[in-house]
C-alpha cells in the first residue's frame, strides 16, 4: 500500500517513518516521547515527525502533510475527545487557523493523492500514543475540518450522502475500539504509573484500564477519573462484583468470598485485598470521581 507510492520523498519518508514507529512502539512500550519524534532521522538527516509548534507537519519538499497532532491536556480542561466523531462514525480534526495556511492545504493534498498519515495523540504531558497510517476522507471546508478514517473499512465508508444506522454504529465501533479505548488505556496507566492499584503488579503487559461505570453507559466517560490501571484477575473480579471499592477508596471483597476456602490465589489474590486502600495517582484530578465510585459500590452491594 505505501510501497505504490513509488520513490518520491512523501512515500519514502512515510515508508520509513512508519516502519521505524512499527519496530519502536511495542506492547510493552507503546508511547513515544516528544523528543524522539522531533529527532526522527530520514536518510541520515533530521526529519521531525511532528511540527515543533504546529498540530500538522507539512514539511518543506513534501507534496502533503505527514502528521497530525492531538495535544495532551486534562480531563477537566476539555472533553477527552475534542475531535468530534460525526455522523458517520468518523473523527474529525480541526484545520490549523485559516482554511488557506500551508498546514491546511497540506491537508487536503493528503486527500487528494489519498496518501497516508500518522496520527500522534496525546496520552500525558510530552507523550504520545501513534496512530497510523490514517487516512483523510474528506475535507469539510465549511466546518474547517476533514474526516479521518482509521482503517480500510472506515476509509471506504461512503460519507457523501445518508449513512444507515448499521454503517454508523460500525463505524462508530471501530472508532472506539481503534482509538479511543487505546488511549483511555495508557493515559490510566500512565496516570497509575505502570501499577496495579490494588496488587501494584508493575507488568504493563497484565495490566488493564478498568472502566468504573462501564462505557457502554452514557456517562461510562473515557476519562481518567472513570478509570483504574488493575492487572487482569482483579479487573475481572471488579467487573464481576467480586470486589468492590468504596468513595473512600477502601477495597472490599464480598462476604461470600471471603468465606470460601480454596487455594493461594483465593487467599492471596483476592481475600487479601479485603479492607486495604487503593493506591492513586498522584495528580488529585487523575484520582476515581468520588460520584462514580459511590454509583458503581451501591452496584457492588446489591451484588452481595
Amino acid at each position: 500500500m505505501i510501497m505504490s507510492l513509488g520513490n518520491d520523498l512523501d512515500g519514502r519518508v512515510r515508508a520509513a517513518a512508519m516502519a521505524w514507529l512499527r519496530q519502536r512502539c511495542t506492547p510493552e512500550d507503546p508511547v513515544v516521547p516528544r523528543g524522539e519524534l522531533l529527532s526522527f532521522q530520514f536518510e541520515g538527516r533530521p526529519f521531525p515527525l511532528i511540527d515543533n509548534q504546529l498540530g500538522i507537519r507539512k514539511p518543506q519538499g513534501m507534496t502533503a502533510a505527514l502528521s497530525i497532532l492531538t495535544t495532551y491536556t486534562s480531563d477537566g480542561a476539555r472533553a477527552p475527545y475534542e475531535d468530534a466523531v460525526g455522523g458517520d462514525g468518523l473523527l474529525r480534526y480541526k484545520f490549523q487557523g485559516n482554511r488557506e495556511h500551508y498546514t491546511n492545504v497540506g491537508l487536503q493534498r493528503a486527500f487528494e493523492l489519498r496518501l497516508p498519515l500518522m496520527w500522534f495523540f496525546g496520552i500525558r504531558q510530552g507523550l504520545y500514543l501513534p496512530f497510523f497510517p490514517v487516512w483523510i476522507v474528506a475535507v469539510e471546508v465549511e466546518q474547517s475540518q476533514v474526516a479521518v478514517a482509521l482503517d480500510e473499512a472506515q476509509r471506504h465508508l461512503r460519507i457523501d450522502g445518508p449513512v444507515s444506522l448499521i454503517e454508523r454504529g460500525y463505524s462508530e465501533r471501530i472508532t472506539k475500539q481503534r482509538l479511543h479505548q487505546p488511549v483511555f488505556r495508557q493515559r490510566v496507566i500512565q496516570a497509575y504509573e505502570t501499577s496495579c492499584a490494588m496488587c501494584h503488579l508493575r507488568h504493563r503487559s497484565l495490566l488493564d484500564a478498568a472502566h468504573i461505570i462501564p462505557d457502554r453507559e452514557t456517562h461510562g466517560v473515557p476519562a481518567i477519573s472513570n478509570g483504574m490501571a488493575l492487572c487482569k484477575i482483579h479487573h475481572a473480579a471488579y467487573d464481576e462484583n467480586i470486589l468492590g471499592v468504596r468513595p473512600d477508596y477502601v477495597i472490599e471483597v464480598r462476604s461470600d468470598i471471603l468465606e470460601e476456602r480454596d487455594g493461594p490465589m483465593l487467599r492471596y489474590g483476592l481475600q487479601a485485598m479485603h479492607d486495604l486502600r487503593l493506591t492513586l495517582p498522584r495528580r488529585r484530578m487523575d484520582r476515581p470521581d468520588h460520584n462514580l465510585l459511590e454509583e458503581r459500590y451501591e452496584r457492588f452491594r446489591a451484588a452481595g
